[in-house]
């Protein structure tokens, strides 16, 4: 330093040291903090990259595993589809079985009971009456009953059995007799069946409701059917 006194300027000099302190933000502890706020910027920054990434992969794997899910329950149902189709044909093929058979043995029994009826006008003779046996045991054939039978638990499965566990007291007839009113038939259908009249088939039906024990205002035909 030199001193000035007006124009003149002193041609002595005296000397100072000093030092100038930088900014707080310049300072070494500054630094150290931007350094640490930086570090955990990026170790935050770091840990919700990864948290998106692991939320947007779960999301995939559920929409996948979901999809698979619904692929899984849409081929399940489509099997269940074509068993069920299948099991309705077998139903209806049976049931159609049924009814062919049944309708055979009335049309074939009307018939004899026709012929039966046209002999029985006729003068009686040994021949005649041979012949009505024949056809009084062809009326009556349990070949006829056993075929029937087989069809209708093809088609209406464990239904005898059933019956006869709700109602042991009932007879091979009775039982016959719940068949053909299973399948809805009329006294008129039936009679023919059991080489009755259809007077003969109310009354037997009359003994079935009490053998059964139902109330009066219960139909004998709409239980046996709902059974």
């Amino acid at each position: 330093m030199r001193a000035r006194i007006g124009e003149n300027t002193s041609i002595n000099n005296a000397s100072f040291q000093f030092y100038i302190n930088k900014p707080w933000y310049y300072s070494n502890l500054a630094v150290s903090v931007y350094i640490l706020v930086f570090i955990l910027l990026v170790f935050i920054l770091h840990h919700f990259y990864n948290g998106y990434h692991k939320k947007l992969r779960e999301k995939v794997i559920f929409k996948a595993e979901r999809d698979l899910e619904h692929k899984e329950l849409e081929n399940k149902q489509q099997q269940m589809h074509f068993e069920n189709l299948k099991l309705q044909q077998d139903i209806d093929s049976k049931s159609r079985e049924l009814a062919i058979s049944t309708m055979s043995m009335i049309k074939k029994n009307e018939f004899l009971n026709t012929i039966k009826s046209e002999l029985n006008n006729k003068d009686a003779n040994l021949n005649i009456k041979s012949v009505i046996r024949i056809i009084d045991k062809n009326i009556n054939n349990t070949d006829d009953w056993k075929f029937f039978q087989e069809a209708f638990n093809n088609a209406d499965k464990d239904f005898l059995k059933k019956l006869k566990a709700e109602h042991s007291i009932l007879t091979p007839n009775d039982l016959k007799l719940c068949a053909y009113l299973r399948l809805n038939l009329s006294s008129k259908e039936i009679a023919p069946l059991l080489n009755i009249s259809a007077r003969s088939v109310e009354v037997k039906r009359y003994r079935l409701r009490k053998k059964m024990n139902l109330p009066h205002k219960t139909s004998l035909a709409n239980y046996i059917i709902e059974l």
